[in-house]
C-alpha cells in the first residue's frame, strides 16, 4: 500500500475523514456542529479539494438541511444512537459520473445470494486443532500489519502501519485474531463508540491460503457475544458490495441489509460501493 490514507480531523465542530484516496468527505460525527452552517462548509471544502462525493452518517433529526441541499439517503440504521435515535447515511455527488454504479448487476446478485443464505443461527463449529481465537495485543501489531498489507491493496485507514494499530488499540478499537499453530492468520476489529453505544465490525482479513475455513464467521460471532456483554446496543458494518463472502458472513449472523453507499470507499485498490448491515446486540442473545 503506497497511497496516503485519508485523514481524520475536527471541522466546524464536526468529525470528518477526507482526502484524495477516496476522493470524498466522510462526516463521521456531527457532534456540536450546526447543520445549516456545516452543509455549505462541507461543499466548499469538497470543491476546494476536488472531491467528488460527500458522505454523511448523522441522526435523522439533523437530515433536513442536508436533504434540502441535494443529499440523498443511501442507507439507514434504526435506533442507532443509544438504542433510541435512527441514523441515516446520506450521499451528495459533486460529479455525476461517481453516482453511476459499476457492475450493478453483479452487486445485486451478491446481495441476493447473501440474503438467500441467511438462516437461523446454529451452534458454532469449533476451531480446528492448533487454532486459537483471541484479542490482539500491541506485540501483535507487526504481524497484523503484514496481514493487512497482503490482503488489501488500499484501505481508507492506515491499518498497514503497526504504530496506527497500537495507537487505536489504546483508544477505541478492539482487534481480534485467529492464531493457527502460533501464527496469526485471520483478523477483524470492533470500532467502539460509547457515545452512540454502537460498534462497527470491520477490518476483516484472512491470508489467502487460510480462506474457506469460515474464520470471518467465527470472528464475527465471537465479537457479537463479547460486545453484547459490554452494553453496546447496535452492531453494524460497511461491507464491500463486491465481496459476496463478507455479505454472506453478516447475513448468516443475523444482520439486516439497509442500503448501498455508491462508489464510496477506496479499498482493495479502487473506489467501491459498500453495503450497510446492522443488528441490535444485547445480553439477551447470550
Amino acid at each position: 500500500m503506497t497511497q496516503t490514507p485519508d485523514k481524520i480531523e475536527i471541522f466546524k465542530n464536526a468529525l470528518i475523514q477526507h482526502g484524495p484516496l477516496s476522493q470524498r468527505i466522510y462526516l463521521m460525527k456531527i457532534k456540536n456542529a450546526e447543520p445549516a452552517q456545516l452543509v455549505p462548509a462541507l461543499n466548499q471544502l469538497a470543491q476546494e479539494q476536488g472531491y467528488t462525493k460527500i458522505f454523511a452518517k448523522i441522526p435523522r433529526a439533523d437530515a433536513e438541511p442536508f436533504m434540502n441541499a441535494g443529499y440523498e439517503q443511501e442507507a439507514e440504521i434504526p435506533e442507532f444512537y443509544q438504542g433510541r435515535t435512527d441514523a441515516v447515511f446520506l450521499g451528495f455527488y459533486l460529479d455525476n459520473q461517481r453516482k453511476l454504479e459499476k457492475e450493478k448487476e453483479q452487486l445485486e446478485q451478491n446481495l441476493k445470494l447473501a440474503q438467500q443464505k441467511s438462516r437461523p443461527k446454529r451452534p458454532d463449529q469449533p476451531l480446528e486443532p492448533g487454532a486459537v481465537m483471541r484479542i490482539c495485543q500491541p506485540e501483535d501489531a507487526e504481524r497484523m500489519a503484514e496481514i493487512y498489507q497482503k490482503v488489501f491493496a488500499s484501505y481508507p485507514f492506515p491499518i498497514h502501519e503497526p504504530e496506527y494499530l497500537k495507537q487505536t488499540m489504546n483508544e477505541n478499537i478492539i482487534y481480534y485474531g485467529i492464531e493457527l499453530d502460533g501464527n496469526l492468520v485471520s483478523l477483524s476489529s470492533a470500532e467502539t463508540d460509547p457515545d452512540s453505544a454502537s460498534v462497527e465490525m470491520t477490518d476483516f482479513a484472512t491470508l489467502p491460503s487460510y480462506r474457506s475455513r469460515g474464520y470471518a464467521q467465527k470472528l464475527l460471532a465471537y465479537m457479537d457475544n463479547q460486545l453484547a456483554r459490554q452494553a453496546f446496543k447496535t452492531a453494524y458494518t460497511i461491507a464491500r458490495s463486491a465481496s459476496a463472502g463478507m455479505n454472506i458472513t453478516f447475513a448468516r449472523q443475523g444482520y439486516t441489509y439497509t442500503g448501498r453507499l455508491i462508489n464510496n470507499t477506496n479499498i482493495a485498490g479502487k473506489i467501491e460501493s459498500m453495503n450497510v448491515w446492522h443488528k441490535p446486540i444485547s445480553t439477551s442473545q447470550l
